[in-house]
């Protein structure tokens, strides 16, 4: 371990790195990883906690001190190019959710504040799952695959029965969902909840239940979101009773697939967005032609509507089939009107030109979608795997590249910018991280280590602390 205050690099690291490598290899992400720095720079296992004796840990409106955190400090070259990243080790105290100091390890601090210590551990920005069906999964209950189906329509139909079947445990199931992504590191979610003649407005009433009950854990949106179609399932007047319950957003569904109106079905959602104040989030899975003019013609009406800022298009299949020229113009026009993309990284035919919204400054969010529900088996909860997805996909494999990716899980938040300047933490910031064994970001994309720790605005969410006694 380095002299206080001395940085070091992630090669100088590695020696330590390595004797948990092994262990991060074979258990993954949900291996007991249990491995910490002790006070001689070594890993070693640590204890297994006093089942008899709850763990102490940091509470909603806390002042306490976070010790012996790892934070990226800048980059190294070799030749002009990145090759490692600096970190250094402090300590940092949390005041009310917030970060308010950040100290060297020589400078003193309040030792009448509850202590933890962090141990080393590398601290990361708390990651957002920006898309995902908290109210209507299987997860929680046995193991069952998704409904086989030929079209849309088809599961459309099989929901009608599956969603009565499970609304009496779907307050149950969100909760446990929220566990396993908060387990994950996400400190913040935006899930859609279905709103539709068969559950009415019940799934949404249930997961703001299981949300109530999580939120010193998780910070939440909600997209009210018309499954069995707007038009389709005469939905309207529903979805604007959503809105009135606290729904933060308005949803929509393939405008013409299943709607059959493109211009009816969208400027129906518009209009609900602006009556109710709310932001727009439209689930588009429709490909080539037909979905590039629906993003066109919600593009148009985001300007109409004043509604910069405030539109995301999930899925946006339809831009995997435009052209390289073509992609740079969409989104030159998604980024003038603030147009988000919320993505899955779908790994098929045509492959989403994600590098190029992000060169475009569009605003790329991840989400992981289903989870084990009626629509897909395939989702495990973790928003930093998709990040290790998009770099295999897009072949992000270099130091700055797989650093910079992990802004794709936290909003755009990166400890260290392109430059290599430290920009995350400051004084300041909501005390909503991840701590993690890594030696920086870019390791922590490529490895997927345990998430040893996770704070939402200094409450601890999921894992452990290392509580040091007064």
């Amino acid at each position: 371990m380095e002299k206080q205050g001395k940085e070091f690099s992630r090669r100088r690291f590695i020696s330590q790195a390595s004797k948990i490598g092994g262990a991060s290899a074979v258990l993954g992400v949900s291996g007991a990883m249990g491995l910490f720095m002790d006070g001689s720079g070594e890993y070693v296992e640590a204890k297994k906690p006093d089942k008899e004796k709850p763990q102490k840990s940091p509470k909603k409106g806390d002042t306490f001190m976070l010790l012996n955190v790892r934070l990226e400090s800048g980059y190294e070259y070799e030749n002009g190019y990145i090759v490692a990243t600096r970190s250094v080790i402090r300590n940092l105290e949390i005041t009310k959710g917030t970060i308010s100091k950040i100290l060297d390890l020589k400078e003193s601090y309040r030792k009448d504040l509850d202590c933890y210590d962090a141990k080393g551990l590398l601290l990361l920005p708390g990651f957002k799952d920006m898309h995902i069906h908290l109210d209507k999964t299987f997860y929680g209950g046995p193991w069952r695959g998704a409904v086989r189906r030929k079209n849309i329509f088809d599961i459309i139909e099989a929901e009608k029965t599956l969603l009565l079947e499970l609304l009496p445990t779907a307050q149950e199931r969100a909760e446990k969902l929220i566990e396993l992504i908060a387990g994950f590191g996400s400190t913040y979610v935006r899930s859609h909840c279905n709103v539709d003649p068969t559950v009415g407005l019940r799934n949404l009433e249930e997961l703001q239940k299981a949300l109530a009950n999580y939120s010193d854990k998780i910070s939440h949106e909600i997209v009210a979101f018309p499954q069995h179609g707007l038009l389709l399932s005469e939905s309207e007047s529903l979805m604007r009773e959503a809105m009135k319950l606290g729904a933060t957003h308005v949803g929509g569904l393939d405008p013409t697939l299943v709607d059959g109106n493109m211009e009816k079905s969208l400027q129906t959602m518009v209009q609900i967005a602006v009556d109710s104040n709310a932001g727009i989030d439209i689930h588009l899975h429709e490909g080539g032609e037909t979905g590039i003019k629906s993003v066109n013609r919600l593009a148009d009406l985001t300007e109409e509507a004043g509604l910069q800022g405030k539109v995301t298009i999930s899925h946006a299949f339809s831009l995997a089939s435009l052209s390289e020229s073509q992609a740079h113009e969409m989104a030159s026009r998604l980024a003038s009107l603030g147009i988000s993309i919320a993505s899955t990284i779908p790994i098929g035919k045509n492959t989403m030109p994600i590098p190029i919204l992000q060169q475009r400054n569009v605003n790329v969010m991840l989400g992981n979608d289903s989870i084990m529900d009626p629509w897909s088996s395939l989702g495990i909860g973790d928003t930093l795997e998709k990040v290790h997805l998009a770099a295999g996909l897009y072949g992000w494999s270099y130091e700055e590249q797989l650093s910079q990716a992990l802004s794709l899980a936290t909003g755009g938040i990166t400890p260290l910018n392109k430059e290599g300047k430290q920009v995350w933490p400051k004084v300041g910031d909501e005390a909503s991280v991840v701590l993690v064994p890594a030696s920086c970001s870019a390791e922590a994309v490529a490895r997927l280590p345990k998430r040893a720790a996770v704070l939402h605005k200094g409450v601890l969410s999921s894992g452990e602390l290392s509580y040091k006694k007064k």
